[in-house]
């Protein structure tokens, strides 16, 4: 009896020990990875190597790098048994593949916009209800910076099968605004005028040539269209510049501005 109790307790204190210095063992290998994969980043940048693919990577190479681990440690250290844990997930392989259906579309999915590139890391898009400049395209998220400064990550597999707007694909984009004046103004001074604010302003495009004209009469307004090309990068600096511009000009060239009126007539019943 006393030797069996001796063993149950030596035995219990190996397995104690071996239990926490296998936890020690991957939570110090866990930031170890981590750095590895951080410097395979830095390497990769000064390598010239595209962003897009180095982050992809990198969220691979972190992830397998740790699952390898935990099977060492399981395995190798914690004398586990695998073939008696593989058995378990062979015979529920069913339920583990309903359950993991989801991760592996958007695995896939990863890849999909990886090898295709509908988008890159640094491009503004617009998909699943929200926009953002592309920050990382990971194993099985993209996250997108929104405006606001907001992180939203999107499943990679919801990407790869929906519509997206890509804003930043095309090196120019066109602006294009509308400005309403009231109907006695002068038709050819209002597109004077706005000729002269768009070719004076140093960065629309000379080619394609910028259009202006009127595009409809509306009830209480005539609407004047002008749309010019600009480079991507220029797009939002000459739409407000554009808005300002014309309102301060209209002001002082003396074209009204209209907005919406009603005329009521009163008839006296006798």
């Amino acid at each position: 009896m006393k030797r069996l109790t001796n063993w149950v307790l030596d035995d219990g204190i190996n397995m104690g020990v071996k239990l926490i210095i296998g936890i020690l063992v991957m939570v110090i290998g866990f930031k170890i990875i981590n750095n590895i994969s951080k410097k395979f980043l830095k390497f990769a940048e000064l390598r010239a190597v595209d962003v897009t693919i180095i982050k992809f990577f990198k969220s691979c190479i972190n992830i397998s790098l740790k699952c390898l681990l935990l099977l060492v440690i399981i395995g190798g250290y914690w004398d586990v048994k695998l073939t008696g844990l593989a058995a378990i997930l062979a015979s529920a392989g069913v339920a583990v593949g309903l359950a993991l259906q989801g991760s592996l579309s958007n695995f896939a999915g990863g890849f999909i916009i990886l090898f295709l590139r509908p988008f890159k890391v640094g491009d503004y898009i617009q998909a699943a209800g929200f926009e953002g400049t592309v920050e990382q395209i990971g194993v099985f998220y993209t996250n997108l910076a929104t405006v606001d400064n907001k992180l939203v990550m999107i499943p990679n597999g919801t990407l790869s099968n929906g519509s997206l707007i890509n804003y930043s694909a095309k090196e120019t984009r066109r602006v294009d605004l509308v400005f309403s004046v009231s109907y006695d103004s002068d038709l050819l001074k209002v597109r004077r005028v706005l000729k002269e604010i768009v070719d004076k302003h140093k960065l629309i495009l000379d080619k394609p040539e910028p259009f202006i004209g009127l595009i409809q009469q509306n009830a209480s307004s005539l609407d004047f269209t002008v749309r010019a090309w600009v480079k991507n990068s220029d797009y939002w600096t000459v739409y407000f510049d554009l808005l300002e511009t014309v309102k301060n000009r209209f002001d002082k060239e003396g074209i009204d501005i209209p907005y919406p009126q009603m005329d009521l007539h009163l008839k006296n019943k006798q």
